[in-house]
Parts: structure tokens; C-alpha cells; sequence
């Protein structure tokens, strides 16, 4: 690679930037065969993640210990890879209504590079943005195809140093550095020689929400696979409350609406209500007694 400003060259070595046999004559057959190489290649993402399990089941334990401990988990890339684990930050929000600062995303070159390449942010450590916003109590994960973008490797080190635990997640298991977790995902070559955004970017976008959804599960904001946490700010998400209500209850629809009016449109108090039969006060306290956690509220009344 070479830049455009000061003519360094670099050779990264990462099997996502070899040349793939499988699609050398990409450009010479029809559209519907280019469309099915490129399916082809994608139908390998997600065996090359569940090889990945058993690490990024480690990380989700980091993450959820990191938070209980008053922590927060730092996301960190550049590129296709920051703009991914930006994405999934963001997410948690509105889908699990978790606070804002428990993920927080570090993008190389900031909120610009979000919507466009901004030339060599990348090539610069992003030790400075972990220095600022991080602490020991703190999971920083990394995310990267080569395993070997500096503003990824110098955020994750120094997170080290300050004595937070580190995740690497790499498309490339040879790395310049040894985190706490390496999840390494072998997606090999891809259809286009280099683009990362395709088969690397997919496989990063299963970790990173399979890695996510799972924190929120262990920390309560599902009940069952019901999204309990979520905050109804429209129409459809407060029809929706009314209807995981009922679900999650075999409740008629009127009796959740006044579950859900007596909660003061809590969603967790009606439904610690309406499963445990407890007046709404104390399945509020709980609720409050167990951080938000409705198996856990449920076991507190019953006993």
C-alpha cells in the first residue's frame, strides 16, 4: 500500500489480502455468475465465526463483568471495521435501551470518516482516545481484518497499560500483539482481492452483534428472546410493548395496557407484575433490588 502524501509503502501480510482462485475470472462471466461467486464466497462467514465461539464467549464475559463493575466497553477500527462496531454501539440504544456511555465506538478520523475515506487516519495510534476515555475497570475491543491497523493495536496497548482487559477481533490470526482474547475469524481470501468490507466486514458484523446481544441477555435486558428493554418512542414500538406483554404472559391485550398504565409504561415493572401476581410497587423494588433483572426480580418475590 502506498500513501498518496508521503509515498510509504506498506506490505500487509493477511490471508484477506491474497488473491482468491476461486474468482479470478470475476470479470469475465455474467452478472448473475459475479452475484453468485460473491454468494458463494459469503456462505463461508459464518463457519469461519462459529470456530470463533468458544473466544468470543470469553469476551462477552469481559464485557458484562466490565459493566457490572461500573466499566464500559470501548469499541475501536478504522474503517469498514469502525464504521461496523460504530453501528453496533449505537444500536444498543433504542434495542435495549442500555445507557449510552456502557459501548462507546472510537472511529479513526472521527464522525467525518463515518460517511467517507479520510486518507491515512488509521496509519496514526489511537493510544490518545483510549488514554482520554478509558479506565482499568474498562474492556477496549479491537476490531481490524488485518489484525495490524495502528489505531487499533495502539489503543488495545494502551489500554494494557492501563490495566483494562483487551479483545482483538482479526481476520488474520498472526498479530503484533497478545490481548486478553484474540478472535481470530478465517475468512481467507476475498472474492476482490483486499476489499474488506465484504467477506472480513460480514464475519465482523456477526461477532460484533452476536458479541453485543449477548452482553445485554447476561445483564437482563431480555426476558426470554423478548426485547423488555427497549424504549416505545413511536406507534409501532408501543404496539409492539403491548404485544411482547402478551407473549410473555398469555395475557388478553386490555389486561397488559393497564399493566403497562399502572407501571407508568415501565415495561419490566408490568411484566414482573403480571408474572408474579406482586402489586406494581414491589415488583418496581425488585426490579431496583436486582439492577433491572426480570428472571432475577421473579426469583426475589417467589422467594
Amino acid at each position: 500500500m502506498i500513501s498518496p502524501r508521503n509515498g510509504v509503502v506498506v506490505h500487509v501480510e493477511s490471508p484477506t489480502e491474497q488473491r482468491n482462485p476461486r474468482t479470478t475470472d470475476i470479470d469475465r462471466v455474467s452478472t448473475i455468475d459475479v452475484l453468485r461467486m460473491i454468494n458463494e464466497e459469503d456462505r463461508t462467514v459464518p463457519a469461519a465465526v462459529a470456530q470463533a465461539l468458544p473466544e468470543l464467549a470469553v469476551a462477552v464475559d469481559l464485557g458484562v463483568a466490565a459493566i457490572m463493575s461500573g466499566g464500559r466497553v470501548h469499541y475501536v477500527g478504522a474503517g469498514t471495521s469502525g464504521r461496523l462496531a460504530t453501528l453496533d454501539a449505537a444500536e444498543l440504544v433504542p434495542t435495549f435501551n442500555a445507557p449510552a456511555d456502557w459501548f462507546v465506538a472510537h472511529h479513526a478520523g472521527g464522525s467525518e470518516a463515518l460517511v467517507r475515506a479520510v486518507e491515512e487516519v488509521e496509519d496514526h495510534s489511537g493510544a490518545a482516545q483510549i488514554r482520554r476515555h478509558a479506565t482499568a475497570k474498562d474492556l477496549v475491543v479491537g476490531v481490524t481484518a488485518s489484525g495490524r491497523t495502528p489505531f487499533v493495536i495502539g489503543a488495545l496497548q494502551e489500554a494494557q497499560a492501563l490495566g483494562a482487559h483487551t479483545v482483538l477481533v482479526s481476520n488474520n490470526a498472526s498479530v503484533p500483539f497478545t490481548p486478553d482474547v484474540l478472535v481470530a475469524l478465517n475468512t481467507g481470501p476475498e472474492a476482490i482481492a483486499g476489499s474488506t468490507r465484504m467477506k472480513a466486514g460480514s464475519a465482523q458484523k456477526l461477532v460484533l452483534t452476536s458479541f453485543s446481544t449477548a452482553v445485554m441477555i447476561k445483564l437482563g435486558r431480555t426476558y426470554s428472546n423478548l426485547m423488555i428493554s427497549m424504549r416505545a418512542t413511536n406507534a409501532k414500538l408501543r404496539g409492539r410493548t403491548i404485544r411482547i406483554l402478551h407473549e410473555a404472559t398469555g395475557q388478553p391485550e386490555n389486561a397488559c395496557e393497564r399493566a403497562l398504565a399502572d407501571a407508568d409504561g415501565d415495561l419490566k415493572v408490568a411484566l414482573v407484575h403480571l408474572l408474579s401476581g406482586a402489586p406494581t410497587d414491589r415488583a418496581a423494588a425488585a426490579l431496583e433490588d436486582t439492577k433491572g433483572h426480570v428472571r432475577n426480580a421473579l426469583d426475589r418475590l417467589a422467594g
